[in-house]
This record gives C-alpha cells, sequence and structure tokens, in this order.
C-alpha cells in the first residue's frame, strides 16, 4: 500500500472525522479509537473540564509517552551499538 492515501471516516468522543493516511484503513481506525479512549478517560475523571481541554491533556500524554519510548529506543541503539564495537576490537 505504499504512496496509496487511505481515507477512513472515524468517531472521536462523539465528533465525526475524516483522517487520510498511507497506513490500512484497520490501522487508522485503531489510532482514531486510542484517541477515543484516552479522551474519554480524562472527561470521566474530570467530569467538569470542557472536551477541548481533555483533548489536549490526551495529546500531551501521547507527547510524553512518544518521547518517552524515544529515549528508550535510543538508549538501546546506542547499548547495542557499544557492544557491536566491543566485539570488533
Amino acid at each position: 500500500m505504499a504512496g496509496q492515501t487511505n481515507r477512513v471516516e472515524v468517531e472521536i468522543f462523539g465528533e465525526r472525522y475524516v483522517l487520510r493516511g498511507d497506513r490500512p484503513p484497520d490501522y487508522i481506525r485503531f489510532i482514531a479509537q486510542d484517541v477515543d479512549r484516552r479522551v474519554r478517560d480524562i472527561c470521566n475523571r474530570h467530569s467538569r473540564i470542557p472536551v477541548t481541554t481533555a483533548a489536549v491533556l490526551a495529546a500531551v500524554n501521547l507527547a510524553d509517552e512518544l518521547k518517552r519510548l524515544q529515549e528508550s529506543y535510543d538508549g538501546l541503539v546506542k547499548m547495542i551499538e557499544g557492544e557491536d564495537k566491543e566485539k570488533k576490537k
């Protein structure tokens, strides 16, 4: 599917969106469902905050997770590269 743009209609917190991407439609739906779940979780825990605030908090939480995973990945790559350098000596 490389190069093909998929158009997928999804629902996040009761609002319909059309998402486009080069990933398979099922993957796009899965991501939208994850975002929906996160926004709903925040709204359920803090019933008085506006949906837009919950969406921003969900985005901040996702960005934090991504950053932490990137740091872990970078650390693992450095460790593997260090092991490769030691083996070549």
